[in-house]
């Protein structure tokens, strides 16, 4: 009993050896696809002195890019164009950024994804009209905001944003000035 036991974890560790010795050595040029070579070129002569888990991510990329429509290649294209267009402070930002979203809760992550759907689904006039009212906001007047949200259990913002619902827009109105008045200092 004891011995198959050992010879199994003995098996399992030898099969399980080419992917750790892959992960310690890279990806060897030579073994990417045709494709991928073709969409890696630029990277052909500095690919052997190159962070072997780059390698990793690089090889994964250009099977991405590989797997995608014409039209998910042009959206990623728009996407890799703006993020070239920021400036580093703005790169930085939306790294520490992510980096925030990524160390929260899973239930909080999905409550964020939700939210964001729930935004991008709204019209673009409505869309336009919260951020309008987000961009007139002075900074105190977000920071109270967002202080007052994150003071917020997941609970409480439900129950928040049910009563929010079925006030009419005057009586949203006033309690957003009410909210001002107290926390805007």
């Amino acid at each position: 009993m004891k011995t198959s036991f050992i010879k199994s974890i003995l098996c399992i560790c030898l099969l399980l050896l080419p992917l750790w010795s892959q992960a310690q050595s890279g990806v060897a040029w030579e073994t990417l696809g045709d494709k991928q070579q073709k969409i890696l070129k630029r990277f052909e002569n500095t690919w052997q002195d190159m962070d072997p888990e780059r390698q990793s991510r690089l090889e994964r990329g250009a099977q991405r890019w590989l797997e995608m429509t014409p039209e998910q290649r042009q959206r990623a294209k728009q996407r890799l164009q703006r993020w070239r267009s920021l400036s580093d402070e703005q790169r930085q930002w939306i790294r520490e950024r992510f980096q925030r979203f990524r160390n929260l809760p899973a239930d909080e992550r999905e409550q964020l994804r939700t939210m964001y759907k729930r935004f991008a689904q709204l019209p673009q006039e409505k869309r336009e009209q919260i951020f309008e009212r987000w961009k007139n906001m002075s900074p105190e007047e977000r920071n109270a905001v967002r202080n007052k949200l994150s003071r917020m259990t997941p609970q409480q913002r439900r129950q928040f944003r049910d009563r929010w619902k079925k006030l009419s827009p005057a009586e949203r109105r006033a309690m957003r000035e009410r909210f001002m008045r107290r926390h805007a200092k």
